[in-house]
């Protein structure tokens, strides 16, 4: 049947943009959801902020969940302050808030204005990609409690987690890099500029004064980028070595050292200028590349842990009923917590007073709420749903279940290193033709002319050692990098790329990865209801917490308020009330009808009647991600196919209808069977992609050749993993998986390319009459011809993922 939902209302909040249901709060002609949202807008105005407004249309962020006096009481913990402190002086604190709500350019600009809604908040900055604020306000005239409360009111609450104070010391930003990059950068550009006259021959006889001060110069100018610039390469070619291993640093290093040495004979011994410029040049191109590739990853954190998802404070009941904040790391067994709406309950407990009904999706997989009675335990991880609860600790937090599964060996395992990066491998068959090359040379030029061995032997390693190849590796995996961040897939180094490239098995968590979190689909089996009928199941429904209520709330069209009397509520049954003198029953099969259904159907079913007489049913699904049939279809095509879910196997044969019957399916795994079941494939020669979004995926993901979290935008925390995927571009998949096997090909064309450039340095090489000026030509052009043929290919590679991208506003 077909009924008018409530997203059809056209009324909408001037603050979130949400449906506007109740007619309750406006001011003038602006309609709000909720009192929160009414709420926001006033402290907006009144900041004179409202300029907020004018950049991005509904920005705000929903206030619905009002937020509960007291919660930030453990700011004015001595200690806590100052593990949250990046900076302090006599008058000054700096913190860094975690901001996920930040979404658009209002976002940034009330953000910005903070202090106009604190007057002791001295300044205010965005870091827009991290999600983060950096405060610094005056702790004489306000304090950190006051910031995040003057925060939650405009509804950007921060994100404190146990993992902010636990890491003890604020991570500084490496400089190294840049400082290693600058140095060879300057040192390379004017090498070059006092090579010139060398390259044309401009030194005169009566000049050679002036020629040898030039060459001392370079010198001079060369030592910090051998010593100091390069270093990396010396040390990583070292300890490949030392593990009888032949990485592509060592060859690079071997040319470095070569140039340099050959150089610093030619000047010391007055017979030449060296090719001080190529070695700076090499070293600074390389670094070039390295530091593209790499800085796309400090946004991102990959390696979380289970402290980042727990709060940093909770409430405890003292004997005399008062409630006093604390932090988690503190707790004891035997304290008595109060764990408030949408909670996380930090420490495995026992349910001492309320009603509780925890949703253990992201810890378990169990896309339903359990529902506790007086006496049972309730494990550490999961999120209260139904209210305030008392709950009294039994372990302490590093005791906890979700403590213990977190600190398990399988879940602390490295990934093993299945193969050596083809890189590696290239450039060791590189280097076996390149000293076969050079031992050529040495015995030709031995019988011929032995005063020439010498050059001979140095310049085919100066002019042909692997750069080439690393410069196409790091730059291809730079610009492959920057094109993933852009359709929001996020990998935590290149090594992810090209495992993507090689993976033959899909394994796909449900709840929340190929279900969309909090959402639902339903549908309405019976008589056609009237309008009158549907506001009496409505008014039921909204009295219960039950996430099955709040969908069928969410579902039909609120009309009017009703009187409720008799209300009643059955654990694990329904519920029953007498709505305008009308008798309404909503639950299970057996509460409503007094029989249990034989009938097999995907989702759960919420049966209703109306004054003893049973008038149909609701249907309640997950909502899958839009366009998960057809990435599945295009997929199966590929890949083999597999399903792990800690949920329950109701929705079992509806996944059979998108994934096929032989896709192999597992329901009700804990996080342990999961882990067993990747390396179960594993050891059958497989390459696993494993695609999850909870803590329960979280040994899963380590384990497999490559994890991806999938991350929605109400989900703040994602766990351990290889890459981070949006859920909005979930349907590109496949595309950003075949985008990642062009790797190879690109890398391969660019050093093909670069192999040519070799090969005309190489006919001066191995006669021993390679110029200084022939080597200055050659190195540079073969550096911009690989980055400008790399950034080309990666880009022509983009183009199918630009038509199929669902989200366009990053163009």
């Amino acid at each position: 049947m077909k009924i008018k939902k409530a997203s059809e209302v056209k009324r909408v909040c001037y603050h979130c943009g949400e449906n506007a249901v109740d007619d309750l709060y406006h001011i003038e002609e602006k309609n709000f959801c909720c009192r929160g949202c009414q709420t926001v807008y006033e402290i907006i105005n009144k900041s004179d902020l409202c300029s907020y407004y004018d950049l991005e249309q509904n920005p705000g962020i929903n206030q619905k969940q009002e937020i509960r006096k007291g919660k930030f009481d453990f700011l004015d913990d001595t200690q806590i302050i100052k593990k949250l402190t990046h900076f302090q002086d006599d008058t000054h604190q700096h913190v860094i808030f975690y901001l996920p709500q930040m979404h658009c350019a209002s976002c940034i600009w009330i953000l910005e204005h903070l202090n106009k809604i604190n007057s002791g908040i001295i300044k205010s900055q965005v870091n827009f990609i991290k999600k983060e604020v950096t405060i610094i306000y005056n702790f004489h005239e306000t304090s950190l409690k006051k910031v995040a409360e003057a925060l939650t009111l405009i509804g950007y609450e921060p994100h404190i987690s146990l993992n902010d104070v636990s890491t003890g010391k604020v991570k500084k930003y490496d400089t190294t890099a840049i400082v290693k990059l600058g140095i060879a950068g300057f040192c390379f550009g004017n090498i070059m500029m006092l090579s010139f006259p060398e390259y044309f021959s401009l030194a005169k006889s009566d000049d050679i004064g002036l020629n040898t001060w030039f060459s001392y110069l370079n010198l001079f100018l060369a030592l910090p980028v051998f010593f100091y610039s390069a270093s990396e390469f010396f040390i990583s070619g070292y300890k490949g070595l030392r593990q009888k291993f032949l990485n592509i640093d060592a060859p690079i290093a071997l040319a470095v050292l070569i140039t340099f040495g050959r150089s610093l004979y030619e000047i010391l011994s007055g017979t030449g200028a060296g090719y001080l410029d190529s070695m700076s040049g090499i070293v600074f191109f390389m670094l070039i590349g390295r530091y593209f590739q790499n800085r796309t990853y400090q946004s991102i954190s990959f390696d979380r842990d289970f402290t980042s998802y727990f709060p940093l404070g909770v409430s405890v009941v003292n004997e005399d009923g008062t409630e006093k904040q604390i932090s988690v790391a503190d707790l004891k067994v035997g304290n008595r917590i109060k764990i408030h709406n949408d909670e996380i309950i930090p420490a495995d407990s026992i349910l001492f007073l309320g009603k509780a009904t925890i949703d253990y999706s992201f810890v378990t997989g169990e896309s339903l709420p359990v529902e506790k009675s007086i006496g049972e335990i309730a494990y550490a991880g999961g999120k209260q749903t139904s209210g305030a609860i008392e709950l009294e600790v039994v372990k302490e937090v590093s005791q906890s279940y979700l403590t213990q599964l977190w600190n398990n060996e399988a879940f602390k395992e490295n990934k093993e290193e299945v193969k050596v990066s083809f890189i590696h491998r290239v450039s060791r068959y590189f280097t076996y033709v390149l000293f076969s090359i050079a031992a050529i040379a040495a015995i030709y030029w031995s019988i011929n002319d032995p005063s020439k061995v010498w050059g001979a032997v140095t310049a085919v390693l100066i002019v042909a050692c692997p750069c080439a190849l690393l410069l196409s590796a790091t730059f291809t995996n730079g610009n492959m990098i920057r094109i993933l961040n852009k359709y929001k897939l996020y990998v935590k180094n290149a090594s992810v790329i090209e495992y993507m490239s090689e993976i033959d098995t899909v394994v796909f968590d449900k709840t929340g990865t190929i279900t969309e979190q909090g959402k639902s689909e339903i549908s309405f089996q019976g008589i056609e209801l009237s309008e009158a009928q549907s506001q009496l199941i409505r008014s039921l429904a909204n009295q219960s917490n039950h996430p099955l209520s709040k969908s069928i709330v969410s579902f039909l069209p609120f009309s009017k308020r009703l009187n409720i009397k008799n209300y009643k509520e059955f654990k694990g049954f329904g519920t029953s009330a007498t709505i305008n003198e009308h008798f309404i029953k909503m639950g299970s099969s057996d509460f409503v009808l007094g029989k249990d259904s034989d009938q097999l159907v995907s989702g759960s079913r919420v049966y209703v009647s109306v004054d003893e007489e049973f008038i149909g049913y609701f249907i309640v699904k997950n909502a899958y991600r839009n366009g998960l049939e057809k990435i599945v279809s295009s997929l199966h095509t590929q890949f083999d196919l597999k399903i792990l879910s800690g949920d329950n196997s109701s929705e079992e044969n509806y996944l059979k209808t998108i994934f096929g019957n032989k896709t192999e399916m597992l329901f009700e795994q804990k996080p342990e069977d999961k882990l067993n079941f990747i390396k179960h494939l594993q050891n059958n020669h497989k390459k696993v992609l494993m695609i999850g979004d909870g803590l329960n995926d979280a040994g899963a993901l380590k384990q497999s050749n490559v994890g991806i979290a999938i991350s929605d935008d109400t989900n703040n925390f994602s766990p351990a993993c290889d890459a981070v995927l949006s859920g909005k571009n979930f349907t590109l998949l496949k595309e950003l998986v075949n985008y990642c096997r062009k790797q190879k090909t690109i890398i391969f064309s660019s050093f093909v390319l670069s192999i040519l450039y070799n090969f005309a340095g190489l006919f001066f090489a191995v006669q021993g009459d390679l110029k200084p000026v022939i080597a200055a030509i050659l190195m540079p052009i073969s550096s911009i011809s690989i980055v400008l043929l790399t950034t080309g290919l990666s880009s022509f590679y983009e183009l199918k993922l630009k038509k199929l991208n669902p989200d366009k506003s990053q163009f």
